[in-house]
């Protein structure tokens, strides 16, 4: 494993780890990796079989701040920043495809020396995980999708979002003023809430500073800009791990019936509704999320009963 410093690759400076993680939940869990030509944030934490968790666009490891410990207490959890996420640099000119996320991933559980045999994702980090699946990368006995964001966006939403998330991402002046008005604390909380969830005021003050800083939001502007789902939605039949579908069913940023239609395209997959909760479901409620992740490993054999 190689430990390096964090040096600054992006226009933007990103979150600075001795000023913006001296708070950081599960600090004492976190490290510095490189892989796939960028120095990246992990956290590792418990023994056991690897439970390989990854969030979700615009987000950082802070999401699992309270699931990632609970499933530390029967697996190897490997929860890392995303690519220009958080405190892991994007490389020059980053191609932030669904294919160059997903291989990026697998590179970084080559240099940690893991197999994950639970892959665990949130909205967009479901797509990636879906996605290395598919692609041989890696190889879990079992999937689970939290609100996962695997179909595209259809009607008038989809005709418009993607074409902008690309206007302001190749604007840089456009995408700081994004960024001066998305990090607002207030305008964060009004989104956190039309996602359906309602989280902790920690929560919401690590989104608020990720949502301030123009390299993290750059980042995430760029990965929706560069989204293309069509692929994946047709190589899903293939899909070899157990999927499981965990949905919550006040969720207003992912529909909860496209969880149906995913069920309808995997052989074998399952569906767990959370009700009351939203697109944040494992934020709100860890400890009965970490229950259906455990009994979804022990069913299909990624932790022995």
């Amino acid at each position: 494993m190689t430990v390096a410093p964090v040096t600054q690759q992006a226009a933007a400076p990103p979150p600075t780890w001795r000023r913006d993680g001296q708070d950081w939940p599960n600090r004492e869990a976190s490290r510095f990796v490189r892989a796939a030509g960028m120095v990246w944030h992990v956290q590792v934490m418990g023994h056991g079989p690897v439970a390989l968790l990854a969030h979700g666009t615009g987000a950082a490891t802070h999401s699992w701040r309270d699931l990632a410990p609970l499933l530390a207490q029967h697996f190897t959890v490997v929860a890392p920043d995303l690519p220009g996420h958080g405190f892991t640099l994007a490389p020059p000119r980053a191609r932030l495809t669904l294919p160059f996320m997903a291989g990026a991933l697998a590179d970084l559980c080559a240099a940690l020396a893991v197999a994950p045999a639970l892959a665990v994702g949130h909205s967009a980090g479901v797509a990636i995980l879906a996605r290395g699946c598919l692609d041989g990368l890696f190889a879990p006995r079992a999937l689970a999708s939290l609100n996962g964001a695997l179909l595209p966006l259809y009607g008038l939403p989809g005709r418009i979002f993607s074409p902008l998330a690309k206007v302001i991402a190749g604007l840089p002046g456009l995408a700081t003023l994004f960024t001066r008005h998305a990090g607002n604390r207030a305008v964060v909380e009004r989104l956190l809430r039309e996602t359906g969830s309602r989280i902790d005021a920690a929560g919401i003050e690590f989104y608020a500073r990720l949502a301030a800083n123009p390299a993290h939001a750059g980042a995430a502007l760029n990965m929706m800009a560069a989204w293309d789902l069509a692929p994946l939605v047709r190589d899903l039949p293939k899909l070899a791990p157990r999927l499981l579908l965990i949905v919550g069913e006040n969720d207003r940023s992912i529909a909860p019936a496209d969880a149906e239609r995913v069920r309808a395209l995997v052989p074998g997959a399952t569906l767990a509704r959370l009700p009351r909760l939203g697109h944040l479901a494992h934020e709100e409620a860890p400890e009965a999320t970490a229950q259906l992740l455990l009994r979804l490993a022990r069913d299909t054999g990624a932790l022995s009963a």
